[in-house]
């Protein structure tokens, strides 16, 4: 009987070994860019008055096996306020070396917006800094993938 537990316990650590090999030090977090960004139109089932938005990931897997993902939780911040944040779990998969589209719905934080209004009429500008942050959860693999973009907005056409 105890031979049968040792082979038992042998067995599961190799299968959750293996489980891991795709995730080890050569894993290279995918890249996640913001492709698109358009409001859409209420339909009743939000919070009446707020804004919802449709925002399209695009998603670059760097690795040679398939990205699987469970779900993906982000957020977008102008000028250090929280504005927008999203939700999906029904995502494609993203083959090694490949590219796929992930479109999510996020609905405006009206505390954060009100927050930046205020913020710009004290200090009106033309350029502003944000941040992307996204949690991707890969489908078999306890441990979250994170990713965060910083950049710059600009008004101007200059």
């Amino acid at each position: 009987m105890k031979t049968v537990i040792q082979r038992f316990s042998l067995l599961v650590c190799i299968i959750l070994l293996s489980a891991c090999t795709g995730f080890g030090p050569g894993f290279e977090p995918p890249v996640v860019n913001v492709q698109s960004f358009r409001a859409v139109p209420a339909d009743g089932n939000g919070m009446a008055g707020l804004p919802t938005f449709e925002v399209g990931l695009q998603v670059l897997n760097p690795n040679p096996e398939s990205l699987r993902l469970e779900g993906v939780f982000y957020t977008i911040e102008l000028e250090g306020q929280s504005l927008l944040s999203g939700v999906a779990n029904d995502l494609p998969e993203i083959e090694g070396y490949g590219e796929g589209t992930v479109t999510l719905t996020a609905s405006v934080s009206l505390l954060g917006g009100m927050r930046l209004i205020q913020q710009l009429m004290n200090e009106p500008r033309n350029e502003f800094s944000y941040t992307f942050s996204a949690k991707l959860d890969p489908v078999g693999f306890g441990r979250s993938i994170r990713v965060e973009q910083r950049g710059e907005i600009s008004l101007t056409s200059e």
